[in-house]
């Protein structure tokens, strides 16, 4: 198979990442990274992203689309032939192309004709730099033919003999799936004994009496068309002859002994075998010589077929079927020879070269057999194509040499063989470009010490530069093994130190021109755990603490995290996490385990773990531990000026060691009552020498400590008043700090009464100003800690000192401090304001430092004051709020997080001193760039059907920037929770929904949806829906990988209506067929065992009796077998007991009135319903039948469904609604998942002229009916399935 131009299908975004895409397939040297800004610029030949399929079969009532969308730079223009010839769309008023695009539109539904348009379409799209073709895709509209006409003989078979019922369907395209139903629209069922063919015959290993019936009908739905055509009934008859004959096993399906199958390689290889016999044969299925594909093979059918996915050629082989009984066995064996279309070993990739350097497009296909290759330049064959001397084709490689920007060109590879062929496109794209440097301007990085540091420097240009790493403004290149310099440009440090932090410049040259960056770089010291936690063993009951203390980098912010087995610490007021600690209350069995301490930075990581075993408490009987006693008779000796010494007799431990006394003072003079820490001694020691203060009058008292806890107080000692001295010390804490401009405040934290060491205590306050010869000003206050210094300059520096003195004299010369007297608001702003924005969220400021002298006070800082103006997207204003950046110190720099993209800010910088801000400089106004937008507002997905589902969304609450298109991907996900191939789709940024169609039955959908603006995609919302059910029940065969398996079942609505001493239990069930249902039920809130009742057959409710009156009763529904689920609970009650009346009610007069009233009214309704049917004018069903012998055009009753009388005047019209159904006149889907309704939406249906019926269950518009029954195609549908409900 040569097709004139072939491509493989790709569906690829349609904004700038498809030109990353391809770009970034090349097998050159040069590599074009993903900068939106570099991509905008570059020149690119066309590439094809998305086409329609090469087989395209369409629905005739719907326009045809025939997709091709290229991209490129320049934009490229679009071409299409038809059937090998120009296709002029300018010459057909039915045919349109789409606005910057190469999609067609055929109009169809204003008068064109599908047939007219059958055909082999090919698009081309071109630019300056080459062209790129499309598949050839061959459009033809679906086919959905009636029945042939035939007379059927009913069937008498003998009980025991084998029967094929033959379906013989109409051919359509694409071909129908098969089904047999009853007269009733419900599945015939199947087993063993009783199935389906792969060719939709139906075949009986051996019939039973109850076979009998006249309507077996054979259906077919042609999917594409949405119509549903049947088969006339077929009467099959058993009769029995006693005995009845057992028979060994004949094949029914495939005849003879041997027979061949080709398959091709990745397709699904269905191999049938069915048998007549009696017992019913069981099937076998082996290999010779081999063993069946493990994970592949699957069995169907009751294992009459043999299904092997994913075939490959080492699936050939002979393939045994055996079909055996009691009686003997039959086999056919089936020899199967897997080919193989074409397939990609290497396709052909993108090129992109600068002048002068040389390349190669490989193309390197397999298949069986073997493909042939062949070339085409810009969609003309290689050979005819223009000369370019850079080119030689050798095979499937094309070889480039010394290449100049006119050797740009698309290339196309052809793989063909008889069984199928590929097609790539691959261009080749010259440029000649001068350096770029992509990473950001003065770009931070902050690693840990001791760990690898790397350093970007993205680059493009072409030829490709020569990278040079600097350090510093003007120092040497880098060089040594203490670097690694990457391909891509990046720098690598493998120790970074602390001496590696500074300032690198990056430097790109080729012979078109030269390029540098700076990037800088911090080395932080690693986080380290200096005192990790230790094992411990504790008593149930007790109280345990884990350690975890830190050390870390001062400028990196730490968080802890405990773990207990790592896990999350329970939920438990016992756990208390505290800074450097974990702490465990009132410990139990359950807190065993292992613990972790983890510290996290934003740069490194460190973590600690300790085991905790928790031990049972000893065994009784239990010592009882309690606190100490208190000490007694405490006495002081040895009294000096400066010390005293004191002793005591301890009192009962009470089984618990003593460990320590603490002895606490009172000083009755200064504050009394009050009691102070003195010092503490070991539990073994019973006197102490004691330190004493000058004027202070002193009394004593001991408490005891042992691990239960502190006794009570001792009783307190004699008094001992100590004799007074000049102060030791002075006041601490000095200060001098303005609170006015002209002031200076001096502050002192005074001494303690027992501090002063005699009466009379006050302090000499002594300040001057530093830096000028001037003498001490003194002054002495009274004992307070504040003087007021009035009259000084502003923000001048003073030595200060504070000296205490007493009655008795002065303490000892105190030291000098520094201070200031007032501060006053700095008198200048900052100059030179700029703004260098770094991202579309990051901004960084720089300032001219103020003159000090200007700033009158300490120098706090630096606050920039910025604020959005407005959105650059969305232009309109809202609430100015303001933000503030405070730099502290004499910085001139700093960072500006937290922008928001494609918005204009304005900003300005003030000095910050201790009084307060100075003025603000000018307003400076500057613009951030666009960024990506946030997730779209909301996604609903809506009105499921068949094969299509609504999606609706809201655009970003914060586009960022201009929204050039959304992009929704969605994958099917199977009950395993597997998810299947995704598929992408771009969707224009005007759009607020689309329908999503072409999507399967029953099957659940992951969706994956982003906005996008020319800097890139989004954040993503995901959602998931399901299409609903395939309304006939019937499960499609899965035919390859990736296909989604229908949901899980599930029960739901259970409703009760209870009585008495019973309640009806009625729900729904969405399923697989041939559930087995089972109710359980008890007493609500008992905890008793549940009690359960088996269901017969398939009915969706039951009745439970026995119940209890007035009893609340709790209920649940489940299906056993292979899935074994349940409902969820509901809860009854049963009614309150009534007492029973004595009373005959049949002897009541009131009674046997009514009842007479109510025979004489259905007396008199028979009468006149017998007048009427007498003058109806009607004839025999008999007749009728001997007239028209086709039994498809043959109504029946509405009221029991079976063969009525005829009127005369419609003798030729289509079936009433309602004429095919059951006696009760409805088909409810409840009633049996196998009714034919669920084959549509259950709204539209009816049957033709000729009997056949047409469903259209994709709720489509209907169409105008056909002009007689001689078309070989079936009508519209219309009104699908209203004649049957």
């Amino acid at each position: 198979m040569q097709p004139k131009i072939m491509m493989k299908k790709k569906s690829v975004s349609a904004s700038k990442a498809s030109l990353v895409l391809f770009l970034c397939q090349m097998i050159s040297a040069l590599d074009v990274p993903l900068d939106s800004k570099l991509l905008e610029e570059l020149s690119q030949p066309p590439t094809i992203t998305q086409q329609s399929p090469k087989d395209y079969i369409v629905d005739p009532r719907e326009n045809i689309v025939i997709q091709c969308e290229a991209k490129g730079k320049p934009p490229p223009s679009f071409s299409w032939t038809r059937n090998g010839t120009h296709f002029d769309i300018d010459k057909d008023a039915q045919v349109t192309m789409k606005p910057n695009s190469g999609t067609l539109v055929i109009n169809i539904m204003n008068g064109g004709k599908a047939e007219a348009y059958e055909g082999v379409y090919q698009c081309t799209a071109r630019n300056e730099r080459g062209a790129a073709i499309s598949n050839n895709i061959v459009i033809r509209p679906s086919r959905s033919p009636l029945w042939t006409k035939e007379r059927l003989e009913p069937n008498h078979v003998r009980e025991g003999d084998s029967l094929v019922l033959h379906c013989r369907p109409p051919v359509g395209l694409p071909p129908p799936i098969i089904f047999w139903m009853d007269n009733a629209f419900q599945r015939l069922p199947q087993s063993e004994r009783v199935s389906q063919g792969l060719n939709g015959d139906l075949y009986f290993s051996n019939v039973q009496p109850e076979d009998t019936r006249e309507d077996y009908i054979c259906y077919a739905r042609f999917n594409h068309t949405q119509t549903i055509q049947q088969k006339q009934p077929i009467s099959v008859k058993v009769f029995s002859t006693k005995p009845v004959t057992e028979r060994q096993p004949v094949l029914l399906t495939p005849t003879g002994s041997t027979s061949t199958k080709v398959e091709l390689r990745g397709n699904v290889l269905l191999l049938e075998c069915i048998a007549a016999g009696l017992p019913t044969p069981v099937i076998r299925w082996i290999k010779e010589g081999g063993e069946l594909p493990a994970n592949r093979t699957f069995f169907e059918n009751f294992k009459k077929t043999l299904k092997i996915i994913d075939v490959s050629e080492a699936d050939s082989g002979n393939y045994k079927c055996i079909a055996r009984n009691i009686l003997g066995s039959a086999h056919h064996v089936i020899s199967v020879t897997v080919k193989a279309a074409p397939y990609w070993i290497t396709a052909p990739r993108n090129l992109v070269l600068s002048p002068g350097e040389d390349g190669t497009l490989i193309c390197r296909a397999n298949g069986n057999p073997k493909p042939n290759i062949s070339w085409l330049a810009n969609g003309v064959p290689i050979a005819i194509a223009p000369e370019d001397p850079s080119r030689k084709v050798d095979g499937d490689t094309i070889i480039f040499s010394h290449v100049q920007e006119r050797s740009s060109a698309v290339y196309q590879c052809n793989a063909s063989n008889e069984y199928g062929y590929l097609l790539a496109n691959a261009f080749v794209n010259v440029l000649a470009e001068p350096p770029r440097i992509l990473t950001t301007t003065n770009k931070l990085y902050q690693v840990i010490a001791d760990s690898p540091a790397l350093l970007d420097c993205a680059y493009f240009g072409s030829p490709k530069p020569e990278i040079e790493w600097f350090k510093g403004v003007k120092g040497s290149i880098l060089r040594g093994n203490e670097y690694i310099f990457h391909d891509n440009g990046t720098l690598e440090i493998p120790v970074a130190q602390k001496d590696s932090t500074g300032t690198y410049t990056c430097v790109a040259r080729n012979e078109l021109g030269k390029i540098q960056n700076e990037v800088h770089l911090e080395v932080k010291d690693p986080t380290m755990i200096i005192k990790q936690p230790e094992y411990k063993v504790i008593q149930r009951y007790g109280q345990v603490s884990f350690e975890c203390i830190i050390k870390h980098d001062s400028t990196l912010l730490p968080t802890v995290i405990w773990l207990k087995d790592n896990d999350a610490l329970p939920d438990d007021e016992r756990f208390l996490v505290g800074k450097d600690n974990l702490t465990i209350m009132n410990v139990t069995d359950k807190d065993d385990g292992t613990y972790t301490c983890i510290v996290n930075t934003t740069l490194d990581s460190v973590s600690a773990s300790a085991v905790l075993t928790v031990v049972a408490a000893p065994p009784t009987p239990a010592i009882i531990y309690a606190r100490p006693n208190p000490p007694f008779d405490l006495e002081l000796t040895g009294q000096l000026e400066r010390s005293v010494e004191l002793s005591w007799i301890p009192g009962d431990e009470n089984n618990s060691p003593i460990t320590n006394f603490v002895i606490e003072y009172e000083d009755g003079l200064h504050e009394p009552g009050v009691w102070h820490y003195q010092t503490e001694v070991p539990g073994t020691q019973t006197t102490v020498q004691l330190k004493l203060s000058p004027y202070v009058n002193y009394s004593f008292r001991v408490i005891a400590v042992n691990e239960i806890g502190r006794s009570q107080p001792s009783e307190p000692s004699e008094q001992y008043l100590t004799k007074s001295a000049n102060p030791d010390e002075n006041p601490s804490n000095v200060q001098g700090i303005g609170s006015e401009p002209d002031n200076l405040v001096i502050t002192w934290e005074s001494l303690k009464g027992f501090q002063s060491n005699g009466p009379g205590l006050q302090y000499k306050v002594s300040w001057r100003q530093k830096d000028v010869d001037d003498e001490w000003t003194s002054v002495i206050v009274a004992n307070v800690s504040k003087y007021i210094v009035s009259g000084t300059p502003t923000f001048v520096p003073y030595e200060i000192k504070v000296q205490a003195l007493n009655d008795l004299g002065y303490a000892p010369e105190p030291s000098e401090v520094i201070g200031h007297s007032g501060e006053d608001l700095p008198m200048v702003a900052p100059g030179n304001v700029q703004v260098h924005v770094i991202n579309s969220t990051l901004a960084k400021v720089h300032w001219d430092p103020v003159p000090l002298k200007t700033v009158r006070g300490h120098l706090q800082g630096y606050k920039v004051y910025y604020w959005k103006v407005q959105s650059l997207s969305r232009r309109s204003r809202r609430h100015v709020e303001k933000k503030i950046l405070t730099f502290r110190g004499n910085k001139t720099f700093g960072m500006l997080p937290g922008l928001e993209p494609y918005s204009s800010y304005k900003l300005n910088v003030r000095v910050v001193n201790g009084k307060g801000e100075g003025p603000a400089s000018p307003d400076k106004v500057f613009k951030t760039p666009e960024g990506v937008p946030s997730s779209p507002s909301f996604l609903k997905i809506t009105n499921p059907t068949l094969d299509s589902l609504t999606l609706e969304w809201g655009s970003p609450t914060h586009p960022n920037g201009i929204l050039i298109s959304y992009i929704l991907k969605f994958q099917p996900i199977n009950n395993t929770h597997e998810l299947g191939p995704l598929v992408e789709i771009r969707i224009p940024a005007n759009e607020s929904s689309m329908i999503l169609k072409n999507l399967n039955y029953s099957t659940r959908y992951k969706f994956y949806f982003n906005a996008q603006t020319s800097v890139g995609s989004g954040s993503q919302i995901t959602e998931e829906a399901v299409t609903i059910m395939d309304e006939a029940g019937i499960l499609r065969p899965a035919v390859g990988a990736g296909k989604v398996q229908p949901l899980y079942p599930r029960i739901r609505n259970v409703t009760t209506a209870a009585a008495e001493t019973y309640a009806n239990i009625s729900w729904e069930y969405e399923g697989p067929d041939h559930a087995n249902f089972y109710v359980e039920y008890g007493v609500a809130g008992s905890k008793e065992d549940w009690k359960k009742e088996i269901v017969n057959g398939s009915r969706s409710f039951f009745v439970l009796k026995g119940l209890t009156p007035g009893t609340a009763y709790k209920v649940r529904v489940g299906a056993e077998g292979l899935f074994g689920f349940r409902s969820s609970e509901d809860v009854f009650e049963t009614g309150p007991a009534m007492a029973s009346r004595q009373v005959d009610i049949a002897t009541q007069g009131w009674f046997i009135g009514l009842m007479c009233a109510v025979a004489l009214l259905i007396l008199i309704l028979l009468i006149v319903c017998f007048i009427r049917r007498n003058k109806g004018g009607k004839y025999p069903v008999k007749e009728k039948e001997d007239a028209h012998a086709d039994p498809e055009i043959q109504p029946m009753k509405e009221d029991d469904g079976t063969f009525g009388e005829y009127s005369d005047a419609e003798d030729h019209k289509p079936l009433k609604k309602g004429s095919r159904t059951p006696s009760d006149r409805t088909v409810k889907k409840e009633d049996s998942d196998d009714s034919l309704v669920d084959y549509g939406e259950g709204v539209n249906g009816q049957f033709n002229e000729d009997g056949s019926f047409i469903g259209q269950y994709s709720g489509k518009k209907e169409k105008e009916p056909a002009e007689g029954n001689e078309s070989s195609e079936a009508p519209s549908p219309v009104n699908a399935m209203n004649s049957f409900v």
